[in-house]
């Protein structure tokens, strides 16, 4: 409840349309990725998309779907089917981001900060900005830099805001409600027949014969991909921050340089009693009062005001611990709250403090003078950061020595190793998509020394947050057609699903043809060995009980009764359902449930309102002549792709 009276957050709305705006920007952010719409290209690129006046550039397109599938462990054969959704994507940002420009819509400098607050509260402990340093290397981490980001951050956002532009005004209708309110309510009572995967797996296994006739049919499809011996260096930046030592003076320099950071405002640790008069009828008025006065007299008296807060206080988030504030400064709280808390001497009980939230009494524990924190204080903190980002250098330099003295000489990868502080681990028999000691499954590392030759070394590659790794091929083992006994059991796994499958799509459509002729399910199910079992009535949102979620027979809700289902897949079973009988909603809960069915429809109508936007959008600005697709360049670059 305090929240609502600090000064920051009387523009309530303000504050929540930015928490929603940040949730329509992306969750992964685009950053640098997607390309400023306002940044010409470089002469000689290829052309893409004309935006604009503004140019959207093949090295650009790549460039951003390179780091969108960063990190994301996306196995290179399958890469190519995301490729055209990812330019597609690159294309519509880019083109919102230019209407959006030309509709007037703004992002300010003081918007971006709100939103790094909101995203990045680490870097604004007890509400100060940790400094430029650490941001700047924060983000490098990420491979990116401050102007860049900020540039990528402000684009989203007005992105965002264009969004929400288009998505005002969704209207759900009273008829839509009802309708949905019935969908979520009728009730279904069903009979089925569950057959476990298992039942059939005996059966399903291949013989050794069959096993061996398939590796004779197929042997061109069964081969040992080629695979590299490395010697892997690793740089841990963790380990470099526990070798470094900052003299007393780099850190004062470091203090100097940041003191703004440091300054503490004059602020007081206060708690308080409040008794709302917001939201109730004026007549309820001088009976609050009276109840505060009770309660101040009753704390003058000696009483216990930690008690008194969690008995009687109506700000939620405080009472619980007794009133507590924390630690305020001047402009945070509504000018009466402020007034009050400042002018008050430590230990003293304030008189009534009305609001425009009711009736406060107010009580500062603590009251600290403006003040600049000195060096000792903040010393450790310092040092701290000085070590990060002295450490986040050493990592590229340390990175690109070790690049280089490999190239120079590869047949000393130890020594290199050993110079420069850096882990060293062999990793014989690599292959794509299989995890590497210290490195995991990394497909950036894997793109890496993809085309590497013996005695090459790759790129310095990140791993996480506070790593990066290289690796010299010390070997490469050729492809070569696979034997039968390394493939063996591969061969039989396959067999065996493809025979079980079989069976039991075989089995349940023979239980269904049975059932639908007799009209009898649990006669049709005895005769093959299964039980049938009958449900309770059930909602579409259900848990059936040994049947599972009732999302898997939302079908089975506007059949008539006795109808037989086809056979459903589920992951632990195939089952046949028979529709025994239907129950209407309890139209009496339609009232009560009507706002909240209405505002999730808001949700799934602006869902589907923003796809059709996006896709409008661009068709439009093209018709328009404001985009221009060069969709030969586009499919050459899906080709590439596909290799």
């Amino acid at each position: 409840m305090f929240d609502l009276f600090r000064l920051g957050n009387r523009e309530k709305l303000k504050k929540y349309g930015m928490v929603a705006l940040l949730a329509l920007v992306s969750a992964s952010m685009l950053l640098y990725l997607v390309p400023n719409y306002d940044r010409n290209s470089g002469s000689g690129d290829t052309v893409v998309a004309q935006i604009g006046s503004n140019t959207l550039t093949e090295t650009e397109v790549r460039k951003t779907i390179q780091n969108l599938t960063k990190g994301r462990q996306l196995p290179a054969e399958v890469l190519p089917n995301y490729v055209p959704e990812m330019i597609d994507q690159i294309i519509t940002e880019t083109a919102m981001a230019y209407e959006a420009d030309r509709l007037g819509l703004q992002v300010t400098n003081q918007d971006v900060a709100d939103a790094l607050r909101l995203m990045y509260a680490g870097l604004f402990p007890d509400g100060k900005f940790v400094g430029k340093d650490v941001y700047a290397a924060m983000l490098a981490q990420q491979g990116t830099d401050i102007e860049r980001f900020e540039a990528a951050l402000k684009k989203d956002m007005l992105i965002a805001r264009l969004r929400q532009v288009a998505l005002e005004g969704t209207i759900v209708t009273p008829l839509e409600i009802e309708n949905e309110y019935r969908k979520k309510n009728d009730l279904l009572k069903i009979q089925f027949v569950k057959i476990p995967v298992d039942k059939y797996k005996k059966e399903a296994e291949p013989t050794d014969e069959q096993v061996a006739a398939n590796y004779k049919t197929n042997l061109a499809r069964f081969n040992i991909p080629q695979k590299k011996n490395l010697v892997i260096l690793v740089a841990d930046q963790a380990k470099i921050e526990a070798s470094l030592n900052p003299s007393d003076a780099e850190l004062m320099t470091a203090y100097n340089q940041n003191l703004s950071n440091y300054r503490m405002p004059e602020r007081v640790q206060a708690r308080h009693i409040m008794l709302m008069t917001q939201g109730k009828p004026a007549s309820d008025e001088p009976k609050i009062k009276a109840k505060a006065e009770d309660i101040l007299k009753q704390l003058r008296a000696g009483a216990n005001f930690a008690e008194l807060a969690k008995k009687d206080s109506e700000d939620t988030s405080s009472a619980a611990k007794g009133g507590d504030l924390g630690w305020v400064t001047r402009g945070q709280m509504v000018p009466e709250f402020e007034k009050a808390t400042f002018s008050l001497k430590t230990g003293v009980i304030s008189d009534l403090v009305k609001t425009q939230y009711g009736y406060h009494i107010i009580q500062v524990q603590t009251h600290e003078e403006a003040r600049v924190k000195p060096f000792a204080e903040v010393k450790d903190e310092l040092s701290k950061q000085w070590k990060q980002l002295q450490a986040g250098q050493r990592m590229q330099q340390i990175s690109d020595t070790a690049q280089a003295a490999l190239q120079k000489d590869p047949t000393h990868p130890e020594k290199v190793a050993a110079d420069l502080g850096m882990q060293l681990v062999r990793a014989d028999g690599a292959e794509p998509g299989r995890p590497l000691p210290e490195v995991g499954v990394n497909s950036d590392f894997d793109q890496s020394i993809a085309t590497l030759k013996q005695g090459e070394v790759s790129q310095a590659v990140p791993l996480g947050a506070s790593k990066v790794a290289l690796a010299e091929v010390m070997d490469i083992i050729p492809a070569r057609p696979a034997t039968l006994d390394e493939v063996k059991g591969q061969i039989r796994q396959v067999m065996s699903g493809q025979n079980l499958a079989n069976l039991m799509s075989e089995r349940s459509k023979q239980l269904v043809a049975a059932a639908k002729a007799s009209g009898d399910l649990v006669k049709a199910a005895k005769a093959m060995g299964l039980e049938t079992k009958t449900s309770e009535p059930f909602k579409r949102q259900a848990t059936v009980e040994g049947f599972g979620s009732a999302t898997y027979i939302d079908d089975a809700f506007p059949k008539p009764d006795g109808t037989v289902m086809n056979p459903i897949p589920m992951p632990d079973a195939t089952v046949i359902v028979k529709v025994m009988e239907h129950a209407p909603a309890d139209m009496g809960q339609l009232a009560e449930q009507r706002d909240k069915i209405r505002e999730e429809l808001k949700v799934q109508k602006a869902r589907i309102r923003g796809t059709l936007f996006q896709g409008g959008l661009v068709d439009e600005l093209v018709r328009q002549g404001k985009v221009k697709l060069h969709q030969d360049v586009i499919n050459r670059i899906i080709l590439s792709f596909r290799g």
